[in-house]
């Protein structure tokens, strides 16, 4: 990606974050009515509500050039807290800022430096060729056209689409679409991004290629990114800090590698004996066996005991320590959350 294609903007508000979010709050108010034929008659005549905390005060800060995992599980609020700082919705308290801008006042010096990106939504023209939805994004954001042209061709080249963009969006499979969708999300090379699982549904070479376009983009532009994603492949590739929400609440925010030391009350030790396989369910949770190769499962204080006591035993050819993988550790971040004081926080689209 050539340097003279994506200029480098000074970030707007570039001394404070780039996002900056105090006790953010949305509700929902959704009907409520029983079952039956007698519910549905008395639900004509008045209907009932209630109110459902979607995002239940979550206050965090992104600086500039920073790429932020934002995790939770579905219902936990993700999407609808990037609609609000996307000014698609308006928050029901608190308070969001994002260059220096409020977005639910929906102001045109914003919308130029932002971008949203969801995974299961679509904003080219169905049946037209990505072309002509690239040259109308082009007149919205009244790019001029030389600057355009590089961009665009810059991208169709680093995303390997070439002539897939002359076919109807139609014809293209699910992933030469968000290749299409990212493209024409970044034509007017925005300062912030927010991606709302871009990869989901992708094959594993099409993530990879996805992950490596956000990656270069932001070395590039030093654009501000938070990610939302399932794939923790996507997570570790891209972000160095992580937060967590639950119920509309954040559990965690942090370096990613300290969201194991804080959560991860395991180790993984995997063992390969002289002998084979063996039953090692006296040392630990036996989690797997791959080729005469025993994974266990022990607690963290006692890894090294553990460890001691294999090597002590047993005809040991090879011993490592791990730590849990990063969704095991994300699990039980949630698995605990059910200590936690519980907003009836349910964002249907997150």
């Amino acid at each position: 990606m050539p340097n003279a294609s994506i200029p480098n903007p000074p970030p707007e508000g570039a001394s404070g974050p780039a996002i900056r979010v105090a006790e953010l709050r949305k509700t929902f108010r959704v009907p409520v009515r029983g079952e039956g034929l007698r519910a549905a008659a008395a639900s004509l005549v008045r209907r009932e509500t209630r109110d459902v905390d979607a995002v239940a005060g979550v206050s965090f800060e992104i600086a500039p050039g920073e790429v932020v995992g934002f995790l939770g599980p579905n219902g936990a609020g993700k999407t609808t807290t990037l609609k609000m700082l996307a000014g698609l919705l308006h928050p029901t308290g608190g308070e969001a800022t994002v260059l220096g801008h409020v977005p639910s006042r929906r102001e045109s010096a914003l919308l130029r430096r932002i971008t949203m990106v969801m995974g299961n939504r679509n904003q080219l023209q169905w049946d037209l060729p990505a072309l002509d939805s690239f040259e109308l994004m082009r007149a919205i954001y009244r790019l001029p056209r030389d600057e355009f042209r590089r961009t665009r061709d810059e991208f169709v080249e680093l995303l390997e689409v070439g002539d897939l963009v002359r076919k109807p969006v139609r014809n293209l499979s699910l992933g030469e679409r968000m290749k299409m969708e990212i493209i024409g999300a970044l034509l007017h090379q925005p300062t912030v991004l927010f991606l709302d699982e871009p990869t989901i549904g992708l094959d594993v070479t099409m993530q990879k290629r996805i992950r490596t376009f956000v990656a270069e983009y932001n070395r590039r532009t030093g654009a501000t990114v938070l990610l939302t994603s399932h794939y923790m492949a996507d997570v570790q590739a891209l972000c160095k800090r992580v937060v967590v929400i639950h119920h509309g609440r954040i559990l965690f925010d942090g370096a990613l590698a300290a969201l194991a030391a804080d959560f991860g009350a395991t180790k993984t030790i995997s063992v390969s004996l002289r002998d084979g396989s063996a039953d090692l369910s006296a040392y630990g949770e036996v989690i797997g066996e791959d080729e005469g190769r025993i994974s266990l499962r022990v607690p963290r204080a006692a890894a090294a005991e553990t460890t001691t006591l294999l090597l002590r035993n047993l005809p040991v050819v090879d011993l490592t320590i791990e730590d849990p993988p990063i969704e095991d550790v994300i699990e039980q971040v949630f698995a605990g959350a059910s200590s936690l004081p519980s907003a009836e926080a349910v964002d249907p689209a997150s």
